[in-house]
Formats: structure tokens, C-alpha cells, sequence
């Protein structure tokens, strides 16, 4: 049986209401099977006509979003773009320089949504309804230290403030370069509600040395870091790595087995 409504709207505009109304930000057909009290074969189906008919957008398959009158020829659909993270990366979560902006580590503002993901991808730079996303694989034993969030009527994981600077020290590309990563470590320093022993029980639980020396070296630009520069010196591995492997790094910190760029000596880091 369908569902039927009482209001004066004719009865396909009644049923959409109903599901929009029902599933939130992201309709599923199972959605329309719970709601609609249709088989999933017709959900699917009456999903596919509302498209056609230009009331929904569709975002992958057996997903879509609901189109508002005033954005029928627009692309730029839905007005927070993060409530497409959980049907399109799920298992996944919002992290880098993008949970950077959430956390107010950063005033700086990215055109794109970085997203951690378990799920396998084909492209790492994706677009979705006029938003730009910037896809990383992860191992799923990777997906920790993330909080849920609401956005609208979807819930979306973030990474904790301690995690988003871990993932950006782990790649400084998804931080936005290493300089944009070393200003988001120094605002964090500066917060009263950072957790050092949480950050570091993070970088172990990575498994990257190379956390702990990009870390140490950083947060030597802190007085209040001393603690935290000398959890990181006594975590120290082998090998030399680059403070940013994008970045030609000639010079050698010998004290963090860590090469850096030239003008990084010039500001006196060296």
C-alpha cells in the first residue's frame, strides 16, 4: 500500500513531500521503501521518474538529493555539501585541511572537502553537485579519532581536533603544504583544550616515525611544547625523511633525521 496524505497537494507531490520530509538530506530507495511502503523494485523506479522529472538529483547509485524550486537550474544543489560525505565515502570521515577550517585551526578557506575513506576509489579529486572533493584511501583500522557531527538532518564524522593534525603531519597534503600544516600545529598549541597525550597515543597508533619527527621539530617553535618536543625525541626512528615530500628538502636536521627546504634554514628553523 502507499502513502496516501490528507493535505490538498496532488498525490505524487504529497509522496515526495513525505520522503524528503522523512529521510533527510540523502534519499536512499531504502528510504523510499520504508517511507513510500513501496517494493524496492517500484522505489527505484519512482525515484528514477522524480529525477527525470528534475524534483531529485541523483548523487550515486540508489542515492539522491531533493532539488528546492529556486535551485531547479542550478547545479549548486544542496547548501552544505558535507551531508553528501556519509552515502558517498561511508565507511569514511571529513579530515585534513577541511576539519582544519572546522576546528578553527585555520582562517584560510579551501575550495574543497578533504575526505578520508575506507571505501575504494577511483579518482582523488572528485566533484559532486558543484562540490569539490579530495579523496584518500585508508586502511579501515585507520578510521579513529573522529567525532560525529549533525549537518542538517545528517550525521557526519570529522576528525577530533587531536587526529586532524595527525593526518596532516602524516601527509601535509591533505593539510594544505607543510607551512599551512606548521600554522594550524601553532594554533593548536595555543588552545587550552589540545591534549598532547591523546595526540601522541594517535601518531603510535598510525604507525608513522616520520609524525614524530615532522611533530618534534614543529613544536620546538613552542615554549609551551617542551614536553611534547621531548615525547617526540625519545620516540625518534631510523631513517631520514622530508618535512614535505612534495618539497625539494637539500638540508638535514640531524637531531630529527628530518630534511628540510632551504628557505626553512634562512627563517632560522634549522
Amino acid at each position: 500500500m502507499e502513502y496516501t496524505d490528507s493535505s490538498s497537494l496532488p498525490e505524487g507531490r504529497q509522496r515526495l513531500t513525505a520522503l524528503v520530509g522523512g529521510a533527510g538530506d540523502v534519499i536512499s530507495v531504502d528510504d523510499a521503501v520504508r517511507l513510500l511502503h513501496l517494493d524496492r523494485s517500484t522505489a527505484a523506479k519512482t525515484l528514477a521518474r522524480w529525477t527525470e522529472q528534475g524534483w531529485l538529483r541523483r548523487v550515486r547509485r540508489g542515492a539522491y538529493v531533493p532539488v528546492t524550486l529556486d535551485t531547479l537550474d542550478s547545479k549548486h544543489v544542496l547548501d552544505d555539501p558535507w551531508v553528501l560525505v556519509p552515502s558517498l565515502f561511508s565507511p569514511g570521515y571529513v579530515g585534513g585541511r577541511t576539519a582544519a577550517e572546522y576546528w578553527d585551526l585555520t582562517e584560510q578557506i579551501f575550495n574543497d572537502i578533504v575526505v578520508f575513506t575506507a571505501k575504494p576509489i577511483r579518482e582523488k579529486s572528485q566533484k559532486h553537485h558543484g562540490a569539490n572533493f579530495t579523496v584518500k584511501h585508508v586502511a579501515v583500522e585507520r578510521l579513529f579519532g573522529t567525532k560525529a557531527v549533525w549537518r542538517g538532518q545528517s550525521k557526519v564524522l570529522v576528525s577530533d581536533l587531536q587526529r586532524t593534525i595527525v593526518d596532516m603531519l602524516d601527509d601535509p597534503s591533505v593539510g594544505g603544504g607543510i607551512q599551512h600544516v606548521a600554522d594550524c600545529l601553532a594554533e593548536y598549541l595555543r588552545r587550552n583544550d589540545r591534549n598532547d597525550t591523546q595526540l601522541l597515543a594517535y601518531i603510535e597508533q598510525l604507525g608513522n616515525g616520520a609524525v614524530f619527527k615532522r611533530l618534534g621539530f614543529l613544536a620546538e617553535d613552542s615554549a609551551s611544547a617542551e614536553w611534547l618536543v621531548e615525547q617526540c625525541r625519545s620516540r625518534l626512528t631510523k631513517g631520514n625523511v622530508k618535512i614535505d615530500p612534495s618539497l625539494d628538502c637539500p638540508r638535514m636536521v640531524t637531531r630529527w633525521r628530518l630534511r628540510i627546504p632551504d628557505y626553512w634554514v634562512q627563517r632560522g628553523r634549522a
